[in-house]
Order: C-alpha cells, then sequence, then structure tokens
C-alpha cells in the first residue's frame, strides 16, 4: 500500500533549536558499524560466487572493546590490543559445500582497519572473536524459497527524509573534513576518533568538537595547545562558507585543561579511543544518511551488517532516504519529505505493508497535485528492488 499526505508539522529550519551529531571514521561506534556492514559484503560476495545466491547472514551483533596504551608527549605503546567481537548469524554450508565464513570476516574487518585507520596496525592492534552461528530453520528457509525478490526476515519499520537542513549539512561537512585526505597531509597530528555535535539556536551555530591529537606528533603540552588553535582556526574557517547562519561558534576538546600536562590533554597513540577509553557498539552510532538528528524521526533498527535482501532493517533503512530524496528533485514546491516504510515479516520486500510519503508543501501547493507523482516514484522504487538489494550487497550505500 502507498499513500501520499500532507505533513502538517513544521520544517526543521522552523525550530528555534535543531540538535545534530555526527560519529566519524575512528569514533568506536563508527567502526563497529564500518566493519560489521564490510563483512555482510565480503560474505554476500562469496555466498554469490560459491552458490550463486546471498543466503541468511546477519553480521549485525558487535563490540569493539576497548584496549589499553601508555601514552606520553612524543609517544607511546599499546599494552593490551583491542578487541572486535563478530556475531550474529551466517550460513556456513549449503548443497555440500561450506565457506571459510570466520576467515572471510576477520580478513574483512582487518582490511577495513587498513583502509581507514592510520595507525593502527591490525596485525599488532586487534584481536578478533568470531561469535557467529548458523541461524535458525525458519529464517534461513527464507533463502531457498521461489521468487527474485525475497520475504521480509522482520516485521519492521523505518523512516528516512530530505532534504538536509544547514545545520545537518554543516555537521556532517565538518566532520568529513577534518577526517578527508587533504586534512591529515597538512595536519597529520590529529586523530580519526571525531565526534560534532552541532547546535543550532535561531540563526546561530554552536559546535562542538572532540578529535584527539596524536601522541607520537606532539612533544609537549605547549605543543598541543599551539596544534590545537591552529586546527580549531581551520574548523572556524570551513564554517565560515555556510552562510544561512548569523553566527558560528566552534568548540573544540572542551575538556582540556591547560597546566595539567597528560591529565589535561585528549591525545591517542592511533587515533582512536577504543585504544583505551572507550568501547564501540554496532547501532549506537549514525543513522544511514550519516548522522543522528535529534529533531528528525528515528527508526530503531541498526542497518549496518544486515543481510541486503531479507533484512527490512537495513533495505527500508536505506531505501526510505533514497525515495524521500527523489521525491523531493523531482516534484517542485516541496519543502521537505519525510517516508515511513512498514514490512510484514513473511511479506516480499517489494510489496511493503504501508509505504507513506509525508510531503511538507510550500505555500499555493496542494497534495491532490503532487500525489500522484509521488506515488508513481515510490511505486518505481519497489520495482527495482531486486538491483536495489544488490546495490546494497556490494556496499554501494553507507550506513553510517
Amino acid at each position: 500500500m502507498i499513500t501520499v499526505e500532507t505533513n502538517k508539522g513544521k520544517s526543521i529550519t522552523e525550530h528555534r533549536v535543531e540538535i545534530v551529531e555526527r560519529k566519524g571514521t575512528g569514533h568506536p561506534d563508527y567502526m563497529c558499524d564500518a566493519i560489521m556492514d564490510a563483512v555482510s559484503v565480503a560474505l554476500s560476495a562469496e555466498y554469490l560466487k560459491v552458490f550463486g545466491a546471498i543466503l541468511h547472514h546477519n553480521i549485525d551483533k558487535s563490540l569493539l572493546v576497548a584496549g589499553r596504551v601508555e601514552k606520553w608527549f612524543g609517544g607511546g605503546r599499546v599494552v593490551q590490543p583491542m578487541e572486535l567481537i563478530i556475531g550474529d548469524r551466517a550460513t556456513f554450508a549449503a548443497g555440500g559445500r561450506t565457506i571459510p565464513v570466520a576467515d572471510i570476516a576477520v580478513e574483512a574487518a582487518k582490511s577495513w582497519i587498513r583502509h581507514n585507520m592510520r595507525l593502527v596496525d591490525p596485525e599488532r592492534h586487534l584481536n578478533c572473536r568470531v561469535v557467529l552461528a548458523p541461524g535458525s530453520e525458519e529464517l534461513t528457509d527464507i533463502f531457498v524459497r521461489p521468487g527474485t525478490v525475497r520475504v521480509a526476515n522482520d516485521t519492521s519499520a523505518a523512516v528516512g527524509y530530505y532534504p538536509l537542513s544547514p545545520t545537518e549539512q554543516a555537521v556532517l561537512g565538518l566532520e568529513r573534513f577534518l577526517n578527508s585526505k587533504g586534512f591529515k597531509e597538512r595536519y597529520p597530528e590529529t586523530g580519526e576518533d571525531i565526534k560534532v555535535m552541532g547546535l543550532r539556536w535561531g540563526k546561530g551555530l554552536d559546535i562542538t568538537v572532540a578529535m584527539p591529537l596524536i601522541a607520537g606528533h606532539i612533544g609537549s603540552e605547549r605543543e598541543y595547545f599551539a596544534r590545537k588553535d591552529a586546527v580549531r582556526k581551520e574548523m572556524a574557517a570551513f564554517l565560515e562558507g555556510f552562510r544561512e547562519f548569523d553566527r558560528r561558534e566552534v568548540h573544540f576538546n572542551t575538556l582540556d585543561q591547560e597546566g595539567r600536562g597528560l591529565g589535561g590533554v585528549y591525545l591517542t597513540l592511533l587515533g582512536t579511543s577504543a585504544e583505551d577509553a572507550d568501547s564501540g557498539q554496532v547501532g549506537r552510532g549514525n543513522r544511514v544518511n550519516g548522522l543522528i538528528s535529534v529533531n528528525r524521526p528515528l527508526g530503531t533498527e541498526a542497518a549496518a551488517g544486515k543481510n541486503p535482501v531479507s533484512h527490512v532493517g537495513k533495505i527500508y533503512n536505506v531505501l526510505a532516504h533514497r525515495i524521500a530524496r527523489k521525491v523531493y528533485e523531482q516534484i517542485p514546491g516541496i519543502k521537505e519529505v519525510y517516508v515511513l516504510l512498514l514490512s510484514r515479516i513473511g511479506t516480499p520486500v517489494d510489496a511493503p505493508r504501508m509505504a507513506a510519503v509525508q510531503v511538507l508543501l510550500e505555500r499555493g501547493r496542494t497534495v491532490n497535485e503532487i500525489a500522484k507523482t509521488a506515488e508513481g516514484i515510490c511505486a518505481q522504487e519497489l520495482a527495482r528492488m531486486g538491483e536495489f538489494c544488490m546495490e546494497l550487497a556490494r556496499g554501494e550505500y553507507p550506513v553510517c
């Protein structure tokens, strides 16, 4: 069922207060999400290669347990590696053939670390513990039932929206800027573990950033605060590009206190707080559009690592945002679009129990003028579900 209706609320930019968060590449929660999704992509590829189809797996239960390090100005050492626990369910064998699930999972995790964390050596700084097991008979049976589109393995709801507000764009853009290749080349002393919290109050933007500096690049407390000041000025210059705000303030590593030595600065050895301070878990990080927007409706499912052809917790979360964007871009006169998708377990994923498109319209527009077109866009996206699921399986859509 597809329905189109008017959203009676206010546009996000009309709220006096807006709060938006993003956890960056080296944040332990982001690492868990990204790594588990990389495992799902790797397993999907192997299933297709060996069996000709993606088989049952859900790699959406994971814990990154913080290790222990010793740090000092100018360096440090790893005392105890981080530990990555990889769960939850996977298919190990079918039709008399087996695949090395544990080996694939561990290599996918280590590969992600190698490509995204400059200072973490996955062979020395990370231990992996695989606790994957075969799934239940009823859920694995989904994958041998006839049909080109799988049935949903859960009754679940998801929501997506578009466009991003200026606050959301600023928060997302700042983290990507700070973790960009160019920035890290100019400021190699900055770590990947970044958290950006944005507060818009009226037309003012207040940004708080946590980002460690690398102990090996910082020789003294004095040097730390000098480098910190230079980096903060770079953040402020970046935010100057967001002219929608009357004023822009940036606060950086606000727990710091001069004169307290190592106790008053945010240093890491490897670029992530998972080395000794903070563990991570799937589902505690960004939503699939890369943000945690407190003012927006949020789904409850963790998309990362879920099966890309049957688990609506992944499929519908990504698809809802995709549909919202297409409706906004293809139909003039819309301020905002929200898309709600609801599955029913056992029903094909291309036939949701409900697909609701909610539109916030510009003055003078009516829902009757746009309803048919919006329904058509939604129907077109559902009709290409098989292709979309394979795009998910290849990792073409980020989930954090």
